[in-house]
């Protein structure tokens, strides 16, 4: 098969596939792909290639810093492996990306020659010399098997694509539709945009080293002295975890990027969802952010050195200000913001989710994916449908114990015009 016209039909079968619907922007890396395929055969497409042209990073892209190409064609593979175990298992040419290149691949499946009876599976059998009956009788049972073997293949794949299906027009059971419906009006803005958003998790800069201590970085103090910015809190490590499985179960993805490589490229054409306070996950220092609930570190007192989230306009009798138990006692409570806001692009959402501690970072992500504390925001904004969503600022005091979250509410609100 060598008819370029040929090639970009089988793209354009997968891109119209039930395997890649929705992913808007691996349909993207599949046509870049497979044109360069198709325009330059037997070049390799290299990942810095990919990175700049594709998806518009910067020249000095480090691939070694950023996955992100290599996640999105791992990606990719496993789509193109789900489309022909299912919906392409008859599909007589086969599209791939092996693994270790990003050079697309056409090649005609042999076994599919076979099954049309034609080819050279054809030619051979014409060719065949005079057989006995019994070897005539014994390839009449072959051809039968193999006929039966294939109804029953397709039966199979049939089957299966209906059921996936109907898991996307319906996801399920009664029962699980009604506990997603809060967790799909809340995220319906960031899930059906064309991209999948970017979750940006904190990674503060340190100095020291692990083997004899480390503290926060100081400029003032600390000059030139190497930067440590590749460690996270626990809170932000849970906080991705249930976010993949909340978007896992909205047949959704995300993408995940330390804040310390975050740029202002992604805050102006991605949905962003921040974990960690702007204490920790400075890039919430160049973009637009809270305002009626702001975080700043205290530098004088008993509690200098904390963390507090400040209410810019006390309302109702609120405090001033919200801050976890002290740093020299047992932590049996944290604050943390939970913020719905437009982002540099109005076009595109940011979501803040950010306790003084770790601990209430990891609550802030667990009240925005579990049902019944969605269910709570939505009713407190008398929110029932996503079109009625807003941009919003909430402040959330979690209880904690043994230093987990156990149970979050709702202590300041504010809906944003």
């Amino acid at each position: 098969m060598s008819d370029r016209s040929q090639f970009q039909a089988e793209l354009e079968k997968l891109v119209a596939s039930h395997a890649l619907h929705g992913s808007e922007s691996l349909c993207k890396l599949l046509r870049y792909l497979g044109k360069q395929a198709i325009d330059h055969p037997g070049v390799p497409v290299k990942e810095y290639q990919i990175a700049t042209e594709l998806y518009g990073r910067q020249a000095d892209f480090d691939p070694q810093l950023d996955s992100m190409v290599r996640v999105q064609a791992g990606r990719l593979r496993a789509k193109l492996a789900e489309y022909y175990n299912t919906e392409g298992a008859t599909d007589r040419v086969v599209v791939e990306l092996p693994k270790g290149s990003y050079a697309v691949a056409f090649h005609e499946r042999t076994t599919a020659i076979a099954a049309h009876g034609n080819g050279a599976g054809a030619a051979a059998w014409a060719n065949n010399p005079v057989e006995s009956p019994a070897s005539v009788a014994q390839g009449r049972y072959l051809v039968t098997g193999l006929s039966l073997a294939l109804v029953l293949a397709l039966a199979v794949a049939g089957w299966l694509w209906a059921h996936r299906a109907t898991e996307a027009s319906g996801r399920g059971s009664a029962p699980e539709s009604a506990a997603l419906a809060p967790i799909r009006i809340f995220w319906n803005g960031v899930v059906t945009g064309p991209e999948e958003p970017w979750v940006i998790f904190s990674n503060a800069q340190f100095v020291g080293a692990p083997t004899f201590g480390m503290r926060y970085y100081d400029a003032a103090r600390d000059g030139k002295t190497p930067i440590l910015d590749h460690y996270t809190g626990v809170g932000e490590v849970l906080g991705v975890h249930n976010l993949d499985l909340a978007f896992q179960a909205l047949h959704r993805s995300l993408r995940v990027k330390r804040g310390s490589l975050f740029s202002l490229d992604d805050a102006k054409n991605n949905d962003l969802i921040f974990i960690g306070s702007p204490g920790e996950n400075l890039t919430l220092l160049d973009i637009p952010s809270t305002k009626e609930f702001v975080f700043r570190r205290v530098v004088e007192g008993a509690r200098a050195g904390n963390m507090e989230i400040v209410n810019v306009r006390p309302s109702g009798g609120e405090p001033p200000g919200y801050m976890a138990s002290p740093s020299n006692v047992q932590m049996v409570e944290d604050y943390a913001v939970v913020a719905l806001v437009r982002g540099i692009n109005p076009e595109h959402w940011e979501l803040i989710l950010a306790g003084t501690t770790t601990i209430g970072t990891q609550a802030a992500v667990e009240y925005v994916t579990r049902e019944n504390y969605v269910s709570e925001l939505l009713k407190k904004m008398n929110v029932t449908q996503p079109s009625e969503l807003k941009p919003f600022e909430a402040v959330l005091q979690v209880k904690v114990a043994r230093g987990v979250p156990v149970e979050s509410s709702i202590v300041a609100i504010r809906v944003l015009k």
